[in-house]
């Protein structure tokens, strides 16, 4: 199961989804490039630091005070990962 901890400085995802053999797992996938978006997409399209650790299964994100742009482009990702926590709620666990 994926497992996203949402905090108030934080956000970090974990785990797989497990629906499908590796390289197959189309959940997975999903929350990878909405995850790896999020990340490029702050650090393009604003000016604000983020810091950020990623390797298989997990990724940690840790921010500050973010401007207006990152705010939305985080409620933009929640959007996405919502949407497919709905659509898959036995391989997404959003705490």
């Amino acid at each position: 199961m994926i497992e996203l901890d949402l905090l108030q400085d934080r956000i970090t995802v974990k785990g797989h989804a497990n629906s499908a053999p590796h390289g197959k797992d189309i959940i997975c996938a999903s929350v990878s490039v909405l995850t790896q978006n999020l990340i490029k997409s702050i650090n393009d399209l604003t000016e604000d630091k983020i810091e950020y650790e990623i390797s298989p299964g997990w990724v940690d994100i840790k921010y500050g005070d973010l401007s207006e742009k990152s705010s939305i482009l985080i409620d933009s990702f929640f959007i996405g990962i919502c949407a497919i926590a709905n659509e898959y709620p036995e391989n997404i666990k959003i705490v």
